[in-house]
């Protein structure tokens, strides 16, 4: 079982190089026995090292479809993360003189589990949801479903980025210490505080995502 982890660490690695650097565009469909045959290994560590992948953003996989190389692309990252910034500081700002005290206790919960998964490096693949859920319990008090439907369908589309920055950026620190920094200004009311901090907070995960694909690019095009 140690060889096959070996040899599906080995595989992602080097599917994670090709991906990140333009090698297999979005969209293009990894098939698991063309990759066994490419790198002289069994179908099954191909299969767990994509597990990997899905679990960091890379690779999705489709229903009877299989798996595919994930859609990385800048202009779809800054869209996104501005969708977020319009209303995400949109809802906080309607959210904050409602959040009650178990409102504010819920939310310590989660950024406390959050912190944990982060600080041990395990759990790779809730990292995103820990976060979603977070900044999900400081909006629902604003009572806009609506919007908060559209903002969890932008998360959603935004996964697989949130995880990137996440695992590529080295800025795991910088995103704890302001989620709690984002908590103490709901806590105190600090409306506008809060919401100039979420709207850099966003941004921040935006440019770190694309600098890391940037740079990524670069090197493989550099000879």
């Amino acid at each position: 079982m140690e060889t096959y982890k070996t040899r599906a660490q080995h595989v992602a690695d080097d599917l994670r190089r090709r991906i990140l650097g333009g090698e297999f565009k979005g969209g293009t469909q990894l098939r698991q026995d063309a990759l066994a045959k490419d790198y002289s290994v069994s179908r099954i560590p191909v299969r767990e090292a994509l597990f990997t992948l899905e679990s960091e953003g890379l690779v999705e996989f489709h229903a009877h479809r299989g798996a595919f190389a994930t859609e990385l692309s800048v202009d779809k990252i800054r869209e996104l993360f501005d969708l977020r910034v319009l209303l995400e500081t949109y809802i906080l700002r309607a959210s904050i003189p409602n959040l009650t005290d178990q409102d504010i206790t819920n939310a310590e919960n989660i950024l406390s589990e959050y912190d944990s998964a982060l600080d041990s490096g395990h759990h790779i693949d809730n990292w995103s949801e820990y976060n979603f859920a977070f900044h999900k319990a400081l909006y629902a008090p604003a009572g806009f479903p609506e919007t908060l439907s559209l903002i969890t369908q932008i998360n959603t589309k935004s996964d697989r980025y949130i995880r990137m920055q996440l695992l590529y950026t080295q800025e795991i620190e910088k995103a704890e210490k302001e989620h709690h920094e984002l908590l103490e200004l709901a806590r105190t009311s600090q409306v506008d505080s809060a919401c100039a901090l979420l709207e850099r907070h966003i941004l921040g995960a935006c440019e770190g995502i694309v600098a890391v694909l940037e740079e990524r690019s670069q090197s493989i095009k550099t000879p």
